[in-house]
């Protein structure tokens, strides 16, 4: 159901748009596993890394929605929190083939009705699909690659765990986390197949999912949120253009957003 919406102008032409959008419960469920925790339900790695990983989600995540502690303070503790999960994933030698088989438990991650046909949708149209997420690449990756739908317009940016024979050995290239997606620079190559279109479709679950367009470009985007907490509507209203329900489906959305829409 749609809670809010400012006036616009639905969607008729597909040459100049393209996607931006986050991943974990934006285009999973809301309720979904996110691509941080799906290991921690598996016994791919033992118990004292899940201890592991929970002492730090309890001591981090309080910081990381507090939003009266200082900014800098947050980022800088963002960072650590990232760094030191990654770092627990080497001291356990997590295995590159474990991905796919944690991926292919349906109960772990699953997409927002409609949301296959949606990516469906914008293939068909060589509509470009950036994924920014603070989660890990290589999940998201392997999900799409499950689901059929990794189709050639989808581009990922997010936290990509590194693997030498077949083990884990650290991250490539910066941490991607919720509190920086407006820092994220995007590759060369995704610059490229966007740099002649200059309208934006923003999907996110967070405030902070506003942030992955550039300030320059966020007057020519159309920011549709996904509202988790119900409570939070005002503020969202605030930063969405479009207010979603958690439960709305992406048959719903590509029908209020364009003007010819088939899932």
């Amino acid at each position: 159901m749609i809670k809010y919406a400012k006036p616009f102008d639905k969607i008729d032409t597909f040459d100049r748009l393209y996607v931006v959008t986050d991943f974990d419960r934006t285009l999973t469920v809301g309720n979904s596993k996110t691509s941080w925790s799906l290991l921690s339900n598996t016994s791919y790695l033992p118990e004292s890394y899940k201890q592991e990983r929970q002492a730090y989600y309890d001591y981090y995540r309080p910081i990381e929605v507090d939003t009266s502690l200082p900014f800098s303070y947050r980022l800088e503790k963002m960072k650590e929190w990232y760094h030191k999960h990654i770092e627990l994933f080497v001291k356990y030698q997590l295995k590159e083939v474990f991905i796919k088989s944690t991926v292919k438990d349906a109960n772990t991650m699953q997409f927002r009705p409609g949301a296959k046909e949606f990516l469906i949708f914008l293939h068909e149209r060589h509509i470009p699909l950036i994924i920014i997420s603070a989660g890990i690449g290589n999940f998201i990756a392997s999900f799409l690659e499950q689901e059929e739908c990794y189709f050639d317009n989808i581009y990922i940016s997010s936290n990509q765990i590194k693997f030498e024979n077949g083990v884990a050995v650290g991250v490539e290239d910066n941490i991607i986390h919720s509190l920086n997606k407006n820092e994220v620079s995007l590759p060369e190559t995704i610059k490229e197949k966007i740099k002649e279109r200059d309208q934006i479709l923003l999907l996110g679950d967070q405030i902070e999912d506003t942030f992955m367009v550039e300030e320059a470009k966020r007057d020519k985007t159309l920011r549709v949120g996904f509202l988790l907490h119900p409570s939070d509507l005002e503020t969202f209203k605030q930063y969405f253009d479009i207010v979603l329900e958690n439960d709305t489906s992406y048959q719903e959305l590509g029908n209020l957003l364009f003007k010819t829409y088939k899932n």
